[in-house]
């Protein structure tokens, strides 16, 4: 009948489809992934990605985590979360991460000098993003949070479609420019079939330190008119603070080092 040669096809097209796709293989030990992305640089991905890393262990002290830090060209974790050094060695050839304040943390941070540019073509970024996601022995981790390099590039495509993920977690400010940026960003990870948890809207308001007023510097809500917009949730709004951004400088994430503050 007609309705089963449709059927065969369709059967036939998915097949030929899925040959061209990476077959997803599970982290070792990870249960859980989670991917922060932006669609632009300097939108505060990092310093969510740290603080989010630190609230799932600082919520319940049972639950393992690990953040990777996935950003070849720019990596920012070693600095935020006050590591140095070069990862040893397991008898099996695997790179240990260096830990702080409970987290597991892996970066390309770590393997080069600290002022030294990745000057790489694309393929030498994915071999070095692959040794970071298959050559680590993260023990046994509940989570390990991603923290993605900006854009919608090959290292978010592979990262995407390689591993499976629990969900991402897109950080934009409210400005317009990056709105548009962080868009494109929803609509990879759902081309992709990755579920997107909702939208952290950072750097929404700038409270005056001495009368307290209040200025919208980037413009006031774009993002929860953005979640609208797409059918997300608003997962966080974060104002523009100092604390912020001087404790994650000087490796001390707001998190840890301030868990009582407004911040």
């Amino acid at each position: 009948s007609s309705s089963s040669g449709d059927e065969t096809l369709r059967d036939k097209r998915a097949r030929i489809l899925s040959r061209g796709l990476p077959k997803q293989k599970p982290i070792e030990g990870v249960k859980q992934v989670v991917v922060v992305a932006s669609g632009k640089g300097g939108v505060g991905k990092s310093t969510t990605a740290v603080n989010i890393a630190l609230a799932l262990a600082a919520n319940d002290s049972t639950k393992e985590v690990g953040l990777l830090d996935a950003d070849i060209y720019g990596p920012s974790i070693p600095k935020m979360m006050n590591l140095k050094g070069n990862p040893e060695l397991t008898p099996k050839n695997l790179m240990r991460p260096l830990k702080n304040y409970g987290i597991a943390c892996m970066s390309m941070g770590f393997l080069i000098e600290e002022t030294a540019p990745v000057v790489w073509r694309g393929l030498m970024v994915m071999s070095a993003v692959e040794k970071l996601l298959r050559q680590v022995d993260w023990g046994q981790l509940d989570y390990l949070v991603i923290d993605m390099p900006p854009g919608t590039g090959d290292v978010q495509l592979s990262v995407s479609q390689n591993i499976p993920i629990a969900g991402a977690v897109i950080v934009s400010t409210p400005q317009d420019v990056a709105l548009l940026d962080a868009h494109k960003g929803a609509e990879m990870f759902r081309k992709v079939h990755v579920p997107v948890l909702g939208l952290v809207q950072n750097m929404s308001v700038f409270q005056c330190p001495k009368c307290k007023h209040e200025t919208h510097i980037f413009g006031a809500d774009g993002v929860r008119d953005l979640a609208k917009t797409l059918g997300l949730d608003i997962l966080g709004d974060v104002p523009l603070h100092v604390n912020i951004r001087e404790t994650c400088d000087s490796g001390q994430p707001v998190v840890v080092s301030q868990p009582q503050s407004d911040a």
